[in-house]
């Protein structure tokens, strides 16, 4: 500041003898004068060296072929998500969404997906109000075993099972363990498989990998892991093992790979797809019910229609190779964990009649069978109640 004063009094042309008001309008005119060719001077200065300046950078980034190129960048990215972290939670105190639940909430419910254009996973839960998991129940007055079954939606014998009772007498206070479905709890111990643990209670191998709350190690080979506890639907206590939760029904079982002479669809148009074993059920966490069978058993269309979708290769949510047809009569069926197909999307196929497929051991499966879906408008429905 002293220079520029110093300066400016050096190269003032102003009349110094003049006095008043006539020698501060003179005197102020020469400042800005002054003023106006220094700050040019300076501005001229300032461009040059800049100019300098930014093509040393330039050629320094472009010449030496992306080495100061690469610094930069990464520099670059650094500071942005610096930037980021630090101004993160003032953006989202100042969203309005954030301190709005209603609004996120409708939100969320414009967001969700229908019902008929979900994807297909047969091992995922959409259900609320459904348990995975065992939990601890204390006994209240009045309590007793059936009403506690009863409850909870389980047998007796499962609560038997799950808390050693030799028979049905239970205090008030006492604290039982529930099981999420009629079955029994199993103690993984070295050597186990779902296998074995299937076999030791009579079941399928099928529901245990299916039910949501059996977690594996390897959710496509199910190994399993020492100590953990692994829910067995359906299962029974050794010792009491008596006839399987799922028998193979002895009628209905009829359809190969035509319908036999003298049969038809049921009213609403369905057929067996398929002859084999009842293996599994339809529940809240299995949408269908399992037809064992050899692998390569032929397939029909369990109702006429147009195939609506094929998946000929790759695991697709557990389900593996499988078929969609879109009946006539409004519902749909799902062919799961097939071998390989022999229709295309579009083709009309005949109940009981077309060939449509093999039964295989791809996807999300234990053996081989035929995973076997009847899909309504409001969503699945069991296939028992539709099938003849």
């Amino acid at each position: 500041m002293a220079f520029f004063i110093k300066r400016w009094r050096n190269s003032s042309r102003a009349p110094r003898h003049a006095s008043g008001l006539s020698w501060f309008f003179a005197e102020f005119k020469e400042f800005i004068i002054f003023l106006k060719q220094y700050i040019q001077e300076k501005g001229y200065g300032f461009s040059s060296q800049f100019e300098k300046r930014k093509n040393t950078v330039v050629k320094s980034v472009l010449i030496k072929r992306g080495r100061s190129n690469r610094i930069f960048l990464h520099i670059s990215v650094l500071v942005i998500l610096t930037v980021g972290i630090i101004a993160s939670p003032f953006i989202s105190d100042s969203n309005p969404f954030s301190q709005n639940k209603n609004s996120l909430t409708f939100a969320q419910e414009v967001a969700t997906t229908p019902a008929d254009l979900q994807s297909d996973d047969v091992f995922q839960t959409h259900i609320d109000n459904v348990r995975t998991k065992t939990i601890s129940y204390t006994v209240q007055n009045g309590d007793t075993v059936s009403t506690i079954a009863k409850k909870f939606g389980i047998s007796e014998d499962t609560i038997r099972w799950a808390n050693n009772l030799t028979d049905d007498s239970i205090n008030v206070g006492d604290d039982l363990q529930i099981l999420p479905v009629t079955g029994i709890s199993h103690k993984v111990e070295s050597g186990d498989t779902i296998y074995t643990i299937a076999k030791t209670y009579g079941v399928d191998a099928q529901p245990i990998a299916d039910f949501p709350g059996n977690d594996f190690a390897n959710p496509q080979t199910f190994s399993l892991v020492v100590g953990e506890e692994i829910i067995v639907p359906g299962g029974v206590k050794p010792e009491e093992k008596a006839t399987p939760q799922y028998s193979a029904p002895t009628e209905g079982l009829q359809y190969y790979a035509q319908i036999p002479e003298g049969s038809s669809p049921t009213a609403g148009g369905f057929v067996w797809p398929a002859h084999g074993t009842f293996n599994q059920g339809f529940s809240w966490y299995h949408p269908g019910i399992d037809i064992g069978m050899p692998i390569g058993t032929p397939l029909v269309a369990a109702q006429t229609g147009v195939v609506a979708a094929t998946y000929p290769t790759g695991y697709n949510t557990g389900y593996g190779t499988y078929i969609v047809i879109k009946g006539d009569n409004g519902f749909s069926t799902a062919y799961a964990h097939l071998s390989a197909i022999v229709v295309s999307p579009g083709q009309r196929v005949s109940a009981g009649s077309t060939l449509i497929g093999y039964s295989g051991l791809t996807g999300r499966t234990t053996g081989p069978h035929l995973h076997f879906e009847i899909r309504a408008p409001g969503g699945n429905v069991n296939p028992m109640s539709y099938l003849p």
